[in-house]
């Protein structure tokens, strides 16, 4: 993505940048690309950086710029107060919070930087995500491939528990979840029979098999599950041996999961289940989801997706025609 003429970055937001592509693991191209900065700009900054230090990347105007597209103090303020109340959302997600929940668009970058100016972020968080993740030939629809895996939990005084979960590819919606004792067949089917139920796909007659993948673990590969995969006309696909990135997905959302639930201790099962419906809930329903285009799963799922996307275009049009109004007649009136 290249970077708007009118963005601009203080000498020390240029100076973390530059640390950070000095830092990355992945390639300055790549790097660029997740913080959304212009090669050519980069380059530029790195060079007067190298023989100036960071006096090199102050700016040289002598009077002030004018920015048609500059950010009023009142919307500044509401991302300040959107942030403060969902202290869990990145600058990500606050910023399409704001476009879906607030009717005004604002950019991820923007949040960024005013929140660094208000000193309330310190270091922005980038993730990035290799396509080696992505399948050759990814779904189309929802309900075309499941995808379940096991993840363990500890209930202190308990022993382990085992977290049966299964996730529609296409959409990332969870379907269904079972926290177990054990890590059975049974364990799988009972889980399998929620998503049926939850999905509907009871209830309809559907054009195309539906596809479960899974790993090769015994509860898995055992001919009860098999059987009745068979009964109810679907289709198994499991990933290959040592290759974890072929169930990526819901891999991560585990990951995701456990990093909130891990920072709490549990004495019963129920008070566990209790936390993972929670977070089931708002992984589904509230947490803008970066690679089905930052809406929510449930959204995908139930194809929702067109009309929310529709619905931004034309709030960014908006925003920007009434933010460029107001912005000219400031200008008009202290010129």
């Amino acid at each position: 993505m290249r970077i708007n003429k009118y963005m601009t970055y203080t000498s020390s937001e240029k100076a973390e940048i530059i640390k950070i592509v000095e830092e990355s693991k992945v390639s300055i191209s790549q790097t660029l690309r997740e913080l959304k900065v212009s090669r050519s700009s980069f380059y530029d900054w790195y060079h007067k950086y190298n023989e100036y230090g960071i006096e090199g990347l102050k700016k040289k105007t002598k009077t002030p710029q004018k920015f048609w597209n500059a950010i009023p103090e009142w919307e500044k303020d509401r991302v300040v107060k959107a942030t403060r109340k969902y202290p869990e959302k990145s600058c990500r997600e606050i910023a399409f919070h704001i476009t879906d929940e607030m009717g005004y668009f604002i950019s991820e970058s923007s949040v960024y930087r005013i929140l660094r100016e208000r000193e309330i972020i310190t270091t922005p968080v980038f993730h990035v995500i290799s396509a080696k993740d992505k399948f050759q030939n990814p779904t189309t629809a929802p309900n075309q491939l499941w995808q379940s895996d096991f993840t363990y939990l500890k209930v202190l005084n308990w022993g382990w528990y085992y977290l049966c979960t299964v996730m529609d590819d296409y959409s990332r919606y969870i379907l269904s979840w079972k926290l177990c004792r054990t890590m059975s067949t049974d364990d799988v089917k009972q889980t399998l029979d929620i998503a049926r139920k939850n999905s509907g796909f009871n209830n309809v007659k559907v054009k195309h098999r539906l596809r479960l993948l899974s790993d090769n673990g015994p509860c898995y590969i055992s001919k009860e599950l098999s059987n009745y995969l068979a009964k109810h006309e679907i289709k198994h696909t499991r990933g290959k041996p040592f290759h974890p990135q072929t169930q990526g997905k819901i891999e991560r959302y585990h990951r995701s999961m456990k990093n909130l639930l891990l920072l709490d201790n549990y004495y019963t099962p129920l008070e566990l289940e209790k936390q993972i419906e929670r977070w089931v809930e708002y992984y589904n329903h509230h947490r803008y989801h970066e690679a089905i285009n930052n809406i929510k799963p449930v959204d995908k799922y139930f194809s929702r997706e067109s009309v929310i996307q529709k619905k931004r275009r034309l709030l960014k049009i908006k925003t920007i025609k009434n933010r460029k109004q107001i912005n000219l007649n400031y200008y008009a009136k202290t010129s």
